[in-house]
């Protein structure tokens, strides 16, 4: 009899939760059971979900009263950069400038402050905001900063601004080449413009003091909480560098990441050797099995890579920054190992040319998950190869309103068809994974929901979206914000959804974004982001 009363009290114990979440209006993106109002979690993990937790209860447990709020699985970042968030928010923060004289008073705010020979940085300024929309010189830099070099990144990382002084201590000048893969912009003189083109960003980037290990890390960890704040309980760091995934490992043994993080190693190298070496790396906060390449540039600097040339600039069709056959060659290493291959592919020819590679070494349909990063403008017959060799295409929804002004300019009115085309990749059952591209866009995941279901601005226009047939539903959107972010990182029987035995991951909101006015979206916050059943951010009565 002792013994049987032993087994029911342990067995009682078991299914004892450490938290419950009750009274909420939860959105599990679990087919089987897409709503319920309360949950259970033990030892990090989804114990329950449904209706009264009554027999989960015990006397330690947290209960934690919803009062009516959202409550969504954590969302996904499938594409950011977590050191490069956490060093814009050191830089100088050129998004919002409306023109290059904007900028320049910025830098020369920065001038005053630093001693004579230190580099001012700063990122984000888009000169298609700009009266004129053309891109700027060195001059205007040079005037305000003659004695201070100046690197300053465009929104799409893809370009550079710099003045005379940084091209001085790169010794760039009138007879320097053009590098493979880049492009030095230059006056009818043949005199450098000051502005650098995707491989060209090098020549100056180098001369930059590297960020010290310690920099590093204090780098990711500020940008992790930022990530956690704004309701991220992953992330997929889009090409990390031997010091950053360091760095990620002395966060995650610590236990000070407030995220978990699917780390892309950057490109071939000798960190790629030895990872092929030893195998991916699978953890609960950190994982490395894949490996990020860079197929072309950027649409907004011209840099990405089309079949045809520009409608705004005949006679360029961009940069095609690796050739398929080194594509390929990775991509057969990676099949070979275990990893997965994730290329940034803008344009119509770099497009095909991964789907190309990729092809040559997945041979048909797969389940080797091997992504396209962006999958910006793709040539009407080349969507079906991402369904027949099973390519993911990993989007970002913020893109498509941030280059809606200008990009048929670019493209022409035949090509815009097959750009930020979300709903052709989902009609052929390709399965599509959203991000952001911080610090390119912002991190927070309800704008990019908001873009996902819009194709709007913040100011609502143009009226009825742009290419209103690609918008997502609020339910394709909230899944690609979060099982389709797991699936892309093999990660889809322990995150994506809220259900018994998956991590509790998940984030309270202040509004049901599913069902309020698209406007509304942008009104929403954070109450609280929770990951493994921690509380990793709470919002402030």
């Amino acid at each position: 009899m002792i013994f049987i009363v032993a087994l029911l009290s342990a067995a009682a114990w078991a299914q004892t939760a450490d938290l419950i979440v009750e009274n909420a209006n939860i959105y599990t993106v679990n087919r089987a059971q897409p709503k319920a109002s309360a949950m259970a979690v033990k030892d990090g993990r989804i114990l329950a979900v449904g209706g009264d937790m009554a027999r989960y209860r015990g006397a330690r447990t947290r209960r934690i009263d919803a009062r009516g709020a959202t409550i969504v699985p954590g969302m996904i970042d499938s594409h950011g950069h977590m050191a490069g968030l956490g060093d814009s928010l050191e830089t100088l923060d050129l998004r919002e400038a409306n023109s290059s004289g904007e900028v320049a008073r910025a830098v020369e705010r920065a001038a005053r402050t630093k001693p004579k020979g230190e580099w001012i940085r700063g990122r984000a300024w888009d000169q298609t905001r700009w009266p004129g929309g053309e891109f700027p010189d060195s001059a205007e830099l040079s005037r305000v900063s003659p004695e201070h070099p100046v690197y300053l990144t465009r929104v799409d990382g893809h370009a550079a601004w710099v003045n005379r002084r940084a091209l001085e201590i790169a010794d760039i000048n009138a007879s320097t080449q053009d590098p493979p893969g880049g492009r030095i912009l230059r006056d009818k003189q043949g005199r450098p413009t000051g502005i650098l083109i995707d491989r060209a960003q090098g020549l100056v980037s180098r001369k930059i003091p590297p960020a010290g290990v310690e920099q590093v890390r204090a780098r990711i960890l500020r940008a992790a909480k930022e990530c956690a704040r704004l309701g991220l309980t992953g992330v997929h760091d889009a090409g990390v560098s031997e010091r950053e995934l360091t760095a990620y490992h002395v966060l995650a043994a610590g236990g000070e990441l407030p995220v978990r993080v699917y780390a892309m190693i950057g490109g071939p190298g000798q960190l790629w050797e030895e990872y092929l070496k030893r195998g991916p790396e699978l953890g609960d906060y950190l994982t490395v099995r894949s490996i990020k390449l860079v197929a072309d540039g950027a649409l907004g600097s011209r840099g990405a890579a089309l079949k045809e040339p520009y409608t705004d600039e005949p006679g360029n069709r961009g940069l095609l920054i690796l050739k398929e056959e080194d594509i390929e060659r990775v991509a057969k290493q990676a099949v070979a190992r275990g990893f997965q291959v994730n290329t940034h592919a803008i344009g119509d020819r770099a497009n095909r040319a991964v789907l190309d590679a990729y092809g040559a070494a997945l041979g048909g349909a797969n389940d080797r998950r091997f992504r396209v990063e962006h999958a910006q403008i793709v040539s009407l017959g080349d969507f079906p190869l991402f369904r027949k060799y099973s390519v993911i295409a990993s989007i970002q929804a913020t893109h498509a309103t941030s280059d809606m002004r200008w990009a048929e300019k670019r493209l022409g009115p035949a090509r815009i068809q097959g750009a930020y085309a979300w709903q052709r990749f989902r009609k052929l059952g390709v399965r599509i994974a959203n991000g952001s591209d911080f610090p390119v866009e912002s991190p927070d995941p309800l704008w990019g929901f908001y873009a996902s279901v819009t194709r709007q601005d913040h100011t609502g226009m143009p009226a009825g979206g742009w290419m209103p047939e690609q918008r997502l539903s609020p339910e394709e959107a909230l899944e690609s914000w979060t099982i389709g972010g797991a699936y892309a990182a093999f990660e889809e029987k322990t995150k994506g959804t809220l259900e018994p035995g998956k991590f509790a991951d998940f984030v309270m909101l202040s509004t049901d974004i599913m069902k309020i006015p698209p406007a509304e979206i942008l009104k929403t916050h954070v109450r609280m982001t929770v990951v493994g059943g921690r509380i990793v951010y709470q919002e402030k009565p």
